[in-house]
C-alpha cells in the first residue's frame, strides 16, 4: 500500500453474501482452498465466476495465527512501526527527529503518525498513546484527531493511528495470508493489509486488502513489481464491491503459489496473476490504518468531514503454507517441467 504513486485498474463487482452463521470465523490448523488452475499471464484477470472445472484444491497448514485475545504488543509477534534495517539505531524507533520516518510515509500525503505507548515523538519521555484496543477477541486500530497540545511533538500530524508489522519476527515465501476484518469508511480513511519483502526492498508488494474510505464497500487487491531492464514500476489489480464490508466481518486473503498469486474474498477466488519477476524473498505482513492520501483514489485528504475517531476492526490474521505432501499442481504448458513442491516458512506459532 505504501510508496504508491501508482494508478490501479479499477472495476466494480458483486461479491459473495454474508452468512448468518459464518463458517469462516475460525482459523483451522489445516485449510483447503479452491484455487484457479487455468494458465495465467502477467496481466491480472478476474476469476470470481470460475466454475468447478477451472478450480483445483490446494491444501495448507497454518504457520501463523493471532486471534487478538490480548493486546497485540503483549507477545512480541508485532512491532508498531516500519523497520529501518540493521543500521537504524533502536532508540530512533521510539522518538527523536528522525523517528517520523518509521511511523508514516509522507510522500503518500498521509496525515497520521503511527504511535504506541512507548513512542515519545519529539518529547523527552513516552507519551503513553495507545491506538490499539482489544474487546471480545477483536482488535481495533483506532485513528483519532491529535490532541492540539501534542501536535508540536508529533510533527503536526492531524491524526494519531496505529500500524503492526511482523518484520523481524515472521516472514514466509509462498502460502496463504488472510485477515478477517471490517473495513472502515470516511473521508481520508485508508485501511490496509499488505505485504513487503523481508529484505527491505520495494517492490515487490502485495496489497491483500485496501479500503477507499470515501467509497463504502469498495475494496482493492493489487500486485506491484519492478521491470528490471527499465526499472519501471508495474501494478495490476481490481476493485471489488462488498456492500456490508464496513458492518460485517469478512475474510480477505491471498494465495502465493510458485506460478501465480490469487486473491480471495471469503475464501472464494476473485482474481489472479502470474507471479511477476522479483518475488524471490519471503514477505512479512503489515496491517495499518492511515489517514489521508494524495494519490490513492477514493481516500481523499483529511478535512472537516473526516471522522473524529475511526476504528479498523480485526478479528484475526492468519498465514498458511502449502502442504508439501499435497502440493498444488495447476496444469503445465505442453513440454513444461512439473512444478516441485515448495515448503518455505516459519514453524507453527500457536
Amino acid at each position: 500500500m505504501r510508496l504508491k504513486l501508482l494508478v490501479l485498474i479499477g472495476c466494480l463487482v458483486s461479491a459473495p453474501p454474508t452468512f448468518a452463521q459464518d463458517p469462516l470465523a475460525d482459523a483451522p490448523r489445516k485449510l483447503s482452498l479452491a484455487a484457479t488452475r487455468e494458465p495465467v499471464s502477467a496481466q491480472c484477470r478476474r476469476v470470481e465466476n470460475a466454475g468447478p472445472s477451472n478450480l483445483a484444491p490446494v491444501v495448507l497448514r497454518r504457520t501463523f495465527n493471532d486471534d487478538f485475545n490480548v493486546h497485540p504488543l503483549a507477545h512480541g509477534r508485532w512491532v508498531p512501526h516500519y523497520a529501518g534495517g540493521a543500521m537504524w539505531p533502536e532508540a530512533q524507533y521510539w522518538g527523536g527527529s528522525t523517528s517520523q520516518l518509521r511511523r508514516q510515509t509522507k510522500p503518500n500525503g498521509e496525515q497520521q503518525i503511527y504511535v504506541d505507548p512507548r513512542y515519545a515523538g519529539l518529547a523527552k519521555k513516552p507519551l503513553g498513546l495507545n491506538p490499539f484496543r482489544v474487546r471480545n477477541g477483536v482488535l481495533s486500530i483506532v485513528a483519532s484527531r491529535t490532541p492540539p497540545e501534542l501536535k508540536p511533538v508529533l510533527f503536526n500530524n492531524a491524526y494519531i493511528s496505529g500500524i503492526l508489522t511482523t518484520q523481524g519476527w515472521f516472514s514466509q515465501k509462498y502460502g496463504y495470508f488472510e485477515i478477517r476484518a471490517k473495513v472502515p469508511v470516511g473521508t481520508g480513511v485508508w485501511p490496509a493489509f499488505w505485504m513487503l519483502a523481508d529484505d527491505g526492498g520495494w517492490p515487490p508488494e502485495i496489497d491483500v486488502l485496501e479500503g477507499r474510505g470515501q467509497r463504502p464497500g469498495d475494496l482493492v487487491m493489487t500486485t506491484h513489481w519492478r521491470i528490471p531492464t527499465t526499472q519501471k514500476i508495474e501494478s495490476c489489480g481490481f476493485d471489488f464491491q462488498l456492500a456490508d464490508a464496513a458492518l460485517a466481518f469478512h475474510n480477505y486473503g491471498m494465495l502465493w503459489a510458485q506460478d501465480r498469486i490469487i486473491y480471495f474474498i471469503d475464501r472464494k477466488p476473485v482474481s489472479d496473476i502470474k507471479v511477476p519477476i522479483g518475488f524471490d524473498d519471503p514477505m512479512y505482513m503489515i496491517v495499518n490504518l492511515a489517514m489521508g492520501s494524495k494519490w490513492f483514489g477514493g481516500v481523499g485528504v483529511v478535512d472537516g468531514e473526516s471522522p473524529e475517531m475511526v476504528e479498523f476492526q480485526i478479528d484475526r490474521i492468519s498465514a498458511y503454507q502449502i502442504d508439501p505432501f499435497q502440493p498444488y499442481k495447476p496444469p503445465q504448458p505442453q513440454g513444461a517441467q512439473p512444478i516441485k513442491a515448495s515448503f518455505e516458512g516459519e514453524s507453527d506459532a500457536r
